[in-house]
């Protein structure tokens, strides 16, 4: 923590700003426009999930159309697609940045024009734990086809695409300030908006929109979408040590580099060129799957009884350990031996064509998600993960490999 939120915070109660707007929420926001440049506008609200889904409000998205959306990406990036009452049309990756593949996307919405007679209503490329997407091919292609594109950098807050700021090239950026994200707000993220009116148009939409009247009169669904004014005191404190954290991401994904550089079989994820600048939310890595790790024979052998990402006690048990797509066993393997050390590790996203809840959705796959679910593993890499832990998790990681 930046050291001033409980200043903020305890200015805004002595003011009677406990309250869901309030000058802390406009000097959020202004803080935010400041970063992004680009004169943009920004709309703080309770989480990334409710930008994406007032963002598809904006661009007209309704019970039938379909939606263009990585498929390598957690739920929230589709689901809101699904609140409305349209269909998700999954796009893979390619190799390099992990993120939406430019050509598969072409190839998509051509055959959906084909099939349906209709165009996509949305784009939707993600900044998969920071790495920007190919955000000038992906731009071509929606000019090509004159699709609006929703760019959900939740997890690329600072990240940069040939200078800049993920969230400003397309319509509309969606942002998150969840409690594990770059900045955070406790929960919270925020929508960039092309100019002043649009983001009116979501603010109406944010505070349960309402008409101009003496008492509450609604003629569109409106939703509670606004972030607390003592929420955003904790935004403003973050911002002040927003380029610190920055710093910190790289540096630790710097480190973790050097330290596996000599481990046979596994390979860090980094920028695929130089037009591309990570935030480096979540350091990634590849384990080959000829590399044999202790305990490998145990993998899936037990039904977990909890889940990742702080879920425990509000998830369904599952009746089967295992799944017809999941990481190799000795991504597992590693990652239950990090855990026996306490040090918390998590798979990559489960591709969304993947999922039982989207079975039915059209997908236009290439393997290349797959098989990085397949060996991928998130390491340590928050405000609090000191050099000493890196070197901890690196020797951690070199003493359950078995050598040949």
């Amino acid at each position: 923590m930046s050291g001033r939120e409980i200043d903020f915070i305890k200015a805004a109660l002595a003011e009677d700003w406990a309250v869901p707007l309030g000058p802390d929420c406009d000097a959020f926001e202004h803080a935010l426009e400041h970063f992004v440049g680009e004169d943009k506008k920004v709309a703080a609200l309770v989480s990334g999930t409710a930008a994406i889904h007032l963002a598809l409000i904006a661009c007209g998205v309704k019970p039938g159309d379909e939606v263009i959306v990585q498929s390598f990406t957690f739920c929230a990036s589709t689901n809101p697609v699904a609140y409305l009452g349209a269909t998700p049309v999954f796009v893979d990756s390619e190799r390099d940045s992990w993120n939406m593949d430019p050509q598969l996307l072409d190839e998509a919405i051509a055959d959906r024009i084909a099939k349906t007679g209709h165009k996509p209503k949305a784009i939707i490329p993600v900044a998969l734990y920071g790495m920007p997407y190919r955000i000038d091919a992906i731009m071509s292609v929606a000019a090509k086809y004159d699709i609006p594109v929703i760019e959900d950098a939740a997890e690329g807050f600072g990240s940069r695409f040939d200078g800049r700021v993920l969230g400003t090239f397309g319509r509309y950026g969606a942002l998150s300030f969840n409690g594990n994200k770059m900045i955070t707000t406790s929960g919270g993220g925020a929508l960039i908006c092309p100019d002043a009116e649009a983001r009116k148009q979501i603010m109406w939409y944010a505070t349960q929109a309402r008409e101009s009247y003496p008492y509450y009169q609604h003629e569109e669904i409106g939703y509670n979408y606004r972030l607390s004014n003592i929420s955003a005191c904790i935004g403003r404190a973050q911002m002040t040590v927003l380029d610190d954290y920055l710093a910190h991401h790289r540096h630790i994904q710097a480190l973790y580099e050097e330290l596996l550089r000599d481990v046979d079989g596994i390979t860090m994820h980094t920028n695929p060129g130089p037009e591309f600048d990570s935030n480096f939310w979540l350091c990634t890595a590849t384990i080959d799957p000829s590399v044999k790790v202790k305990g490998q024979e145990n993998a899936y052998k037990q039904v977990i009884t909890g889940a990742v990402g702080g879920a425990n006690g509000v998830t369904h048990l599952s009746d089967s350990a295992t799944t017809d797509c999941q990481p190799n066993d000795n991504v597992e393997a590693l990652r239950m031996a990090l855990n026996a050390a306490n040090i918390e590790t998590r798979p990559l996203w489960k591709p969304m064509h993947k999922q039982p809840v989207y079975r039915n959705s059209p997908a236009y796959v290439n393997g290349v998600s797959e098989s990085l679910f397949a060996v991928g593993i998130c390491l340590p890499s928050g405000p609090w993960v000191t050099d000493d832990h890196v070197r901890y998790i690196v020797d951690q990681i070199k003493s359950n490999i078995l050598s040949d």
